[in-house]
């Protein structure tokens, strides 16, 4: 049995997003969003809100390249936060009207994450 913890202390009240909204690329997290139902996005969004400020306080004080998993994931939990707000905050209603056009322009580029840079230099290295 494995007691690895999903997020940092202080954010257990999100680990129930991180499974769907923890996505490691921004092609991934576009595609949560576009394939989230609406009570998906403001369950999310409604539980995220307020820890965010924390989450990003959390993450400023210490460097990336000391990010450990529970850290990164965090990371990814707040870039998918981002996602959702647009959807919850700006597209209200209309985020099916979206999502439609959306899948049909697919984010195909991105700036790299360092994650995969430092694991591809591992690698060949």
């Amino acid at each position: 049995m494995s007691t690895q913890v999903a997020l940092p202390p202080g954010f257990a009240a999100l680990e129930p997003f991180v499974a769907w909204w923890a996505a490691p690329s921004l092609s991934e997290r576009d595609t949560r969003r576009l394939d989230s139902t609406e009570a998906q996005r403001l369950a999310f969004y409604d539980a995220a809100k307020e820890l965010a400020p924390a989450a990003l306080e959390y993450l400023d004080s210490r460097p990336f390249t000391a990010y450990d998993e529970a850290d990164h994931r965090l990371l990814d939990l707040v870039l998918g936060l981002i996602h959702a707000t647009l959807a919850v905050e700006i597209e209200k209603g209309e985020e099916h009207i979206h999502a439609r056009g959306a899948r049909r322009m697919p984010i195909v580029r991105e700036r790299a994450d360092p994650r995969i840079l430092t694991a591809k230099a591992h690698a060949s290295g």
